[in-house]
C-alpha cells in the first residue's frame, strides 16, 4: 500500500528567467507526515531554496542541456519546492535513496533565513 513504505518523494525544479523549467526528485528514507509543512517553513518567500545548502544536486546543468542553453547573466541559484509526497512504487523502482527525510529537514531549518545564493556552483 503507498504510504507505508517508509519513503518519501521530494520534488523541485529550477525556473529560468525565461520561465523554462527542469524538475527533479529526490527519494528520502523516512516518513513523510508533517515535513512537508516543516520544510516549507524555511523556504525563502515560501518556495525558494539553494539546493547545495541542503545537499540536493542543483539543476542547472540538467537546465542547461535539455534546453539548449547555457550560463548567462539572468541564471540564479534558487530553486523551488514543489512539494514532499509518499513514494509510489514506480518511484522505488525508478529513484535511488539519496538520504534521510529527517537530516534534510534538519538542513532547511539550519539554512532557514540564510540562503546563500554565492555557494552556488551554478555558474561556469
Amino acid at each position: 500500500m503507498e504510504g507505508e513504505n517508509g519513503f518519501g518523494v521530494l520534488e523541485y525544479l529550477f525556473r529560468d528567467a525565461g520561465n523554462w523549467k527542469t524538475h527533479s526528485a529526490v527519494l528520502l528514507r523516512g516518513k513523510v507526515r508533517a515535513n512537508g509543512v516543516a520544510i516549507r517553513s524555511c523556504l525563502e518567500q515560501g518556495e525558494l531554496f539553494v539546493p547545495e545548502q541542503v545537499l540536493l544536486p542543483a539543476l542547472h546543468q540538467q537546465h542547461w542541456r535539455d534546453h539548449e542553453d547555457g550560463p548567462n547573466n539572468l541564471d540564479h541559484a534558487f530553486h523551488e519546492f514543489v512539494g514532499l509526497r509518499d513514494a509510489r512504487e514506480q518511484d522505488l523502482v525508478s529513484l535511488s535513496p539519496c538520504g534521510s527525510l529527517v537530516q534534510l529537514v534538519s538542513l532547511f531549518v539550519a539554512a532557514q533565513g540564510r540562503w546563500d545564493v554565492r555557494c552556488s556552483r551554478h555558474v561556469e
